[in-house]
C-alpha cells in the first residue's frame, strides 16, 4: 500500500489524519481500534483529537507500538465566540500538564452539567430518558449530545440519532442548552502552557475567518486547510493564509465512526510528510521557547 496523492499538482508522500476521535469522547471506535483501522489503510501517523478529554490518549500509544504508526497526541477543545462554536485543537501536547489536567475537569463538570440540563428539559417535553439510560451509552468520560440522540434513537423516542438533533438537541431547537463561554483565547492559552501547537479546527464549518487574525495575535500557531467540508476555493484560501501569517497546516477527517454519516471516514483528508514535519518542528519550537 503506497499512501500517495496528488496535491497541488504534485505527487505526494501523505503522512496522517490529524483530526479523530474515539470512545473516549463520541466516537464509536476505541483508541486500539482506532489505530488498527490506520494500519488496514496504510497511515504513517494519527491524530488523536478528543472532544475535551486526553484519556484516551494512552491506549492508543500503546496499541501503536510496534505497528509503525506515530500517534500525535492531541485534544480538541470547544469555545465560543460571538455565539458561535469555535473549536481549537492541541497537538503534541503534554497531557500531564497541570494547567490542561485542571481545565479540562472544569470543562468535563460544565459539560456534565449541560447534558443533565438537556436531559432534563427533554423529559419536561415528555420524552421518557433518564441519566442513567445516556450514560450506558457513554464508553469514555466525555458525554455529549450525540450520545443523547443515540439513546433517543434506540428507544424509538425519534427515528434516528439524526432527527434527534435536528428536531430537539442542535442550537436553537426545544431541548438545546448553550455551551459554557469559554473564550477561544482561554484555549489557545492552555494548550500553549501544555507544550502543545494550538490550530484552528475546520475554519470553513465554524464561518470563524474574522476572528482568525485576533487568534494569530493571541498565539494561534496552525490551521486546518484540509478538511472533508472544506472545498477547493476554501481550502486554497487557508493554505494562503497560512503562508501569509506563517502558521502550520494541518487536516484530518475529523473522523468517529466507520461509515459514518455526517462524518467523514478515517483518512478522507490527511496531511503530507512534509507537513507533519513542520507542525513537529513547530511544536519544539515552541517548547524551547517556554
Amino acid at each position: 500500500y503506497e499512501n500517495k496523492l496528488w496535491k497541488n499538482g504534485e505527487n505526494v508522500l501523505m503522512a496522517g489524519d490529524l483530526h479523530t476521535h474515539t470512545t473516549a469522547s463520541d466516537g464509536t471506535v476505541t483508541p486500539q481500534d482506532l489505530i488498527k483501522l490506520a494500519a488496514d489503510i496504510g497511515l504513517t501517523a494519527v491524530g488523536i483529537t478528543d472532544h475535551d478529554t486526553v484519556s484516551g490518549l494512552p491506549d492508543a500509544l500503546k496499541a501503536s507500538s510496534g505497528t509503525g504508526i506515530e500517534v500525535v497526541p492531541g485534544v480538541e477543545l470547544s469555545t465560543v465566540w460571538n455565539d458561535k462554536e469555535i473549536h481549537i485543537l492541541g497537538y503534541y501536547i503534554d497531557w500531564h500538564n497541570d494547567q490542561l489536567v485542571s481545565f479540562l475537569e472544569n470543562m468535563r463538570q460544565e459539560r456534565r452539567r449541560r447534558n443533565y440540563q438537556m436531559i432534563g428539559r427533554l423529559q419536561e417535553l415528555g420524552y421518557d430518558l433518564s441519566v442513567a439510560e445516556v450514560e450506558e451509552r457513554v464508553a469514555g468520560e466525555s458525554m455529549g449530545r450525540p450520545h443523547i440522540a443515540a439513546a433517543l434513537a434506540q428507544k424509538g423516542l425519534v427515528p434516528s440519532a439524526e432527527e434527534a438533533f435536528n428536531k430537539l438537541l442542535s442550537r436553537g431547537r426545544a431541548a438545546y442548552i448553550p455551551r459554557a463561554k469559554v473564550p477561544p483565547a482561554r484555549a489557545i492559552k492552555i494548550i500553549l502552557a501544555a507544550g502543545g501547537v494550538p490550530v484552528l479546527a475546520h475554519p470553513g464549518l465554524s464561518g470563524a475567518d474574522s476572528i482568525i487574525r485576533e487568534l494569530i495575535d493571541e498565539g494561534l500557531q496552525g490551521i486546518e486547510a484540509y478538511y472533508p467540508w472544506h472545498d477547493p476555493i476554501s481550502t486554497n484560501y487557508y493554505l494562503e493564509l497560512a503562508a501569509r501569517h506563517n502558521l502550520v497546516v494541518t487536516g484530518g477527517s475529523d473522523f468517529h465512526r466507520p461509515q459514518g454519516g455526517s462524518h467523514a471516514e478515517l483518512g478522507a483528508c490527511q496531511v503530507s510528510e512534509a507537513e507533519l514535519n513542520m507542525l513537529l518542528r513547530r511544536a519544539k519550537s515552541l517548547g524551547k521557547n517556554k
